[in-house]
């Protein structure tokens, strides 16, 4: 980590800790935030929202320039020569107009079960040369909480309908008398079958700026393109409804606590039994033992809502939301990470605005790679390029027993 990431994150546990001091004489004295502390804690808190992306952009900023120079200069060192051939020189070459008009970016293998390990440094990625389609990726996961979240990420060559068998109900064993009959009880098993939804992005650029050598243009592309197919996807990656377009988590997920009445659909006030922390922890616990070990469950939530939460503590005093010791790794809740998604719904009456499980079973399908297309004849009175860039996707949680569930504010 650089100096100037370790310095911002000092900053932020500063903040943190300020903002923790306010809530703890708020508290410790039984009374509302008085004006001047409601506006403290609000500044603190955007700060500590300000600090996390800056953090996260030097961090993506580093890694961009070791990329850069692993993909023109083929891994070697600058020695003044020509550089070797790699994927980065193949696109630039593209991206002037020398060869075929399409360049297709596919993933290694006709389909892969995974769940994006080499997208973590620290699971492996820093061993594994990072190709443009990677980097691609990597910029849809900054923009979806979803696919940060360990989903099963399916890539196939072809985009025919894929039925995934799914469980609705599980076996059961009884106590049975000698010589007594034994009940059947068989698992119940349903279908469902992702397809291929079209997203798609153009972007344009100067001639002057395509012939430019001082411009990273694979990370301008990816960062472009990542970002418009990402937040266009993940809108539905979370509440999709299933027709026409994918089917969110939002929409598979289970109810596993409805909020007091009386509250705006918000948690109630900590002194009040049942109400507060005691809501989210009894959310925690409604979701199974098995599915809250996978190294895929977690929290996730708009930033509003995060910020409600963060002003919450147990009756002895503890916060149940703990800010991460290290830049770039989520925060947690109740020991669990704790992701922020725009696209969950906000705190209000009927509203499911907090999500927690094993978002691993969630699966989203991805048809072979994200296509990239060139055209110097769209845009020629104004001497730009048009690039276009296409991606073929579906999701759908495919198991339907309680994996995931939500809390949802009350009607009244």
């Amino acid at each position: 980590m650089s100096e100037l990431a370790k310095r911002l994150n000092e900053r932020r546990l500063s903040a943190f800790n300020e903002a923790k001091g306010i809530a703890d004489r708020a508290g410790d004295e039984n009374r509302a935030f008085s004006g001047d502390e409601e506006q403290t804690w609000t500044r603190l808190n955007d700060e500590i929202d300000t600090l996390d992306e800056r953090i996260k952009s030097v961090i993506a900023m580093e890694q961009r320039g070791k990329d850069a120079d692993a993909a023109m200069f083929g891994g070697k060192e600058r020695t003044g020569g020509q550089p070797g051939d790699s994927k980065g020189e193949e696109l630039r070459s593209w991206a002037r107009g020398e060869g075929d008009r399409s360049y297709v970016v596919r993933p290694a293998g006709p389909v892969d079960f995974r769940a994006l390990s080499k997208l973590s440094a620290g699971a492996g990625a820093n061993t594994v040369p990072q190709s443009f389609y990677n980097k691609l990726m990597a910029h849809l996961i900054d923009n979806s909480a979803i696919l940060q979240a360990g989903v099963t990420v399916l890539n196939t060559t072809s985009g025919e309908t894929l039925p995934v068998p799914k469980t609705t109900a599980h076996s059961t064993g009884a106590l049975v008398a000698e010589a007594g009959t034994i009940g059947t009880s068989d698992p119940a098993f349903g279908v469902v079958n992702l397809g291929s939804y079209k997203y798609g992005a153009k972007i344009q650029v100067s001639t002057e700026l395509l012939t430019d050598t001082g411009v990273d243009l694979e990370g301008y592309l990816a960062m472009q393109a990542g970002r418009s197919l990402g937040n266009a996807f993940g809108v539905h990656a979370v509440v999709g409804t299933g027709s026409s377009q994918p089917r969110g988590v939002v929409t598979d997920a289970t109810l596993g606590k409805t909020g007091p009445a009386s509250v705006t659909g918000g948690f109630g006030a900590q002194a009040t039994a049942g109400q507060g922390a005691d809501v989210l922890i009894d959310l925690y616990h409604s979701v199974i033992a098995p599915y809250r070990q996978s190294s895929s469950c977690r929290w996730i939530m708009n930033d509003t809502t995060a910020a409600t939460i963060r002003k919450i503590k147990t009756t002895d005093g503890q916060y149940i939301w703990q800010p991460s010791l290290v830049a770039g790794n989520p925060d947690t809740l109740l020991g669990k990470p704790a992701l922020a998604d725009p696209n969950v719904a906000a705190i209000a009456l009927s509203a499911k605005s907090v999500l927690f499980g094993d978002f691993s079973q969630f699966f989203v399908r991805l048809v072979g790679g994200v296509r990239f297309e060139r055209s110097d004849d769209f845009a020629f009175d104004s001497d730009l390029v048009t690039f276009r860039a296409l991606m073929r996707a579906d999701s759908a949680l495919v198991d339907l027993t309680g994996a995931v569930k939500y809390f949802q504010g009350n009607a009244a």
